[in-house]
């Protein structure tokens, strides 16, 4: 399967979830490097992914014109939406689990609530233009949208009322399409992906409520590649909002920038020829996901192993050196102690409690409260391929227990498809298709041909004749068979 598009970390950054041209869903587990479940979730390629807060639910939207709600832990589709067009870009909300986002192709915004209602964005004054890319910000009070007229709509969330506008334009008043907004998960930045190869980063406190009047904000930092003018594919913060990464869509490149100076730090090459459709940064370690051409690729640095940290004293040795043990070293007591540390008594009564969890500083936000578990891993059963001969015997009652399982799960995933919820969300002047429309593939381009006229050769004459060839006599001398064997295979050689 070819991996397209998108795939993005949760809140724990222990799971990376990647969709395929399929339709199908991979979720990698970050620590063992291995594929922890597939989800069958579409019919044709996955445009989208976002994971909830928490991490227990995956929205996924795709081109088949439906969203899915998965619940990750037990593999099953929670609901499916179906939409009158194709699905640019799903969003969940941060904070809360049962809200996202959806940015359908040529449509206006949706908030959807699951069990709930759908509300649609509205359209500023000026009207007409539809919204091109939608996005919450860090704590999901409002919601941001650009269109290609370089226009910055901000709406509340809760009542999706028209906050404030801006623009965004060039060093010559010209307006310039966003591609995409993307908000850091700490600080208050965020930045814009626009068309004429700018990154511009803002400060979102500096964008205030107007009551719908438009205000001029002006970028904190700008940043691009002077050298090539490259294009933007993707762009994203770090998880401490102290770098940028921004991908190329040339080729697989990644730059990324320090937030603090302004400068590029490092560009990552990737293979050539490839071309790259997403880029995602770890949420809370210097680890970055990128795709390209089916290919997921994980960058983090070389770690380099440093055994003084551990302990001052240690020291790395080039050679074996013998080591005298002292007397009473490893001793359970020792016998040279003459007077007992009442202190040290006392804390060996101390009983450690090795079953609560407390929780991971980086991982919790000063601005939101702590909203219970966490998913961390899913467990999964391992397979053995090609087991050795006596080292697992089944006999004929596991064989026939373990085929009826396989086949209840199957007929259990048949009717989980059925029994999955589907809601259609509509909009005014579109219809909803019954079933998902087949994709148009467009024919390659066949080359032109070009008709050669063929021009008679023309007859020999005396004067273009070759000259006839000229008899000398050779002197050949004797070959010994040996040379002549040679020769012989020599020609044979020359002669295929």
């Amino acid at each position: 399967a070819v991996v397209s598009t998108q795939s993005g970390h949760y809140a724990g950054g222990s799971l990376l979830a990647a969709g395929s041209n399929d339709g199908r869903i991979v979720i990698f587990d970050i620590i063992t490097r291995g594929i922890s479940r597939f989800l069958q979730a579409h019919v044709h390629p996955v445009c989208s992914l976002s994971w909830s807060r928490n991490g227990f639910k995956l929205l996924s939207g795709s081109m088949d014109w439906t969203i899915s709600v998965w619940e990750v832990l037990k593999g099953e589709c929670l609901y499916r939406y179906r939409f009158p067009s194709p699905i640019l870009r799903v969003q969940f909300h941060p904070i809360e689990t049962d809200t996202f986002l959806v940015c359908p192709m040529r449509l206006r915004p949706v908030v959807v609530k699951i069990n709930g209602n759908q509300r649609h964005l509205k359209y500023d004054e000026e009207g007409g233009e539809q919204n091109i890319f939608a996005s919450f910000d860090r704590l999901g009070n409002r919601i941001f949208t650009g269109n290609s007229r370089g226009k910055v709509l901000v709406y509340d969330s809760n009542t999706l009322a028209i906050l404030t506008s801006f623009q965004v334009t060039t060093g010559s008043s010209a307006t310039t399409g966003i591609k995409s907004i993307e908000f850091a998960r700490k600080g208050s930045n965020f930045l814009v992906n626009s068309s004429d190869r700018i990154i511009r980063v803002y400060d979102g406190d500096l964008v205030k409520s107007t009551k719908g009047e438009p205000q001029q904000v002006e970028p904190v930092q700008k940043l691009q590649d002077l050298v090539n003018r490259t294009q933007w594919k993707k762009c994203c913060f770090s998880g401490d909002a102290e770098f940028i990464c921004a991908g190329s869509s040339r080729q697989h490149d990644l730059y990324i920038w320090d937030m603090a100076h302004g400068n590029l730090v490092k560009i990552l090459h990737g293979q050539k020829g490839e071309h790259l459709l997403d880029v995602v940064w770890h949420p809370n370690r210097p680890i970055i996901a990128s795709v390209a051409s089916g290919v997921v690729s994980v960058w983090a640095q070389t770690h380099s192993e440093n055994w003084s940290a551990y302990a001052p004293n240690f020291k790395e040795l080039d050679e074996n050196e013998e080591y005298e043990e002292r007397e009473s070293e490893f001793d359970i007591e020792d016998e040279d102690k003459s007077v007992e540390d009442k202190d040290e008594s006392k804390e060996i009564n101390i009983d450690v409690d090795v079953v609560t969890c407390d929780p991971i500083k980086a991982y919790i936000d000063s601005d939101i409260e702590d909203d219970g578990p966490v998913l961390t891993f899913i467990p999964i059963t391992p397979e053995i391929e090609d087991p050795e001969d006596g080292f697992w015997a089944m006999t004929e009652e596991e064989v026939q227990n373990l085929e009826k399982m396989k086949h209840e799960e199957k007929k259990r995933e048949e009717e989980m498809l059925k029994s999955t919820k589907v809601v259609d969300v509509p909009y005014e002047g579109h219809e909803i298709p019954a079933e998902p429309p087949e994709l148009t593939v467009l024919p390659k381009k066949s080359e032109p041909k070009v008709k050669v006229a063929k021009t008679p050769a023309p007859k020999p004459t005396k004067d273009t004749l070759p000259p006839p060839p000229i008899e000398m006599p050779l002197d050949i001398p004797d070959i010994d068979k040996t040379s002549t064997n040679f020769t012989e295979e020599k020609m044979q050689v020359d002669e295929t």
